[in-house]
Parts: structure tokens; C-alpha cells; sequence
């Protein structure tokens, strides 16, 4: 499936009118995307059309997740702390979603924080672009920032560590 592919479904969405209800949502669009996340080993996808926004997400187990909402715009977020586990870093802010980060606020600028940087509650620690929209990624707690694991321009997934603050 390539981009023209999920054009079209965005299209064939878009043409049943604004999402209402569940029902109204194309059924073969969604076993597409899911196939597309299949092929790609992506964990979600979010295509809006418009409109209407339809996302299917994989869950732990090989499940498929599916939420349709209107499109609204868009609100800063603030990420969650990762659970210690084997591998993850205490103390670590992970992506809230599927994007690209980047770690100053435009380019040839420094960067919101460095290793070494004593950060408050709500300040900005970076910035992931999802669906052209760039979206703050907030300190969760204050703290210094003791590893950052991105690099500006790079891809992240939902869930992925980006920095530590201890």
C-alpha cells in the first residue's frame, strides 16, 4: 500500500460526510489501514479527512485499536513518564505519539534543553510534528536532564523514551 492507497481511503472516509457514529466509518478502510500497519510495522496511523479523523492504532497482542473524532485543533501535551522496565530508563519522557522530533524550536537555533539543564514542570523539552502540526512535549516534573536519547529531524514512535530527567 503506498501513499495513494491511504489518499483514497482518506477519500472514500471523507465521503460518507463528517463522522456520527461508528457505523458510518468504511469498514474496508479500516481493514486497510490495518493491513498497512501490518506491512509496515508501524503501532498507528491517523489520516483526516474532511473533517473527520479516523486512527488505528496496534495494541500489545497483535489487537487493533479504532477511535473516529471530529478534527479539532490541536492542544499541547504533556508526556508521560515511561513505566520502569527492563531496558527504560527511570525517570524518562517518552513520545506521546508518532512523529518526527525535533529539539529546537526552528533550525540553526539551540536547543529547549541540554544534559546538564535544570528544567521546571510544564517547560517545553522538545517538539514532535505529527500530520504537519507541531506539538510541545512538556516536562512532566522538575528535574535536571540527565540523557537525551533523540536527535533533532529524527522519526519516533508512541511510547519511545526521548529524554531523562532525574
Amino acid at each position: 500500500m503506498n501513499m495513494k492507497d491511504v489518499k483514497a481511503i482518506g477519500a472514500r472516509l471523507a465521503a460518507g460526510g463528517k463522522v456520527k457514529s461508528l457505523p458510518a466509518i468504511d469498514a474496508t478502510a479500516i481493514r486497510e489501514l490495518a493491513e498497512l500497519l501490518a506491512e509496515t510495522g508501524l503501532t498507528e496511523i491517523e489520516i483526516e479527512q474532511g473533517g473527520a479523523r479516523l486512527r488505528v492504532a496496534r495494541q500489545p497482542g497483535g489487537t487493533f485499536a479504532v477511535s473516529t473524532a471530529p478534527v479539532v485543533a490541536p492542544v499541547a501535551m504533556a508526556a508521560a513518564e515511561a513505566p520502569t522496565q527492563k531496558g527504560s530508563q527511570a525517570g524518562a519522557v517518552t513520545s506521546p505519539m508518532v512523529g518526527t522530533v525535533y529539539v529546537a524550536p526552528e533550525p540553526g537555533k539551540p536547543p529547549f534543553v541540554k544534559v546538564g539543564d535544570q528544567v521546571q514542570e510544564g517547560d517545553t523539552l522538545l517538539i514532535v510534528e505529527a500530520m504537519k502540526t507541531m506539538n510541545p512535549i512538556l516536562s512532566p516534573r522538575g528535574g535536571t536532564v540527565s540523557e537525551v536519547f533523540v536527535h533533532d529531524a529524527e522519526p519516533v514512535e508512541f511510547g519511545q523514551p526521548l529524554l531523562a530527567i532525574s
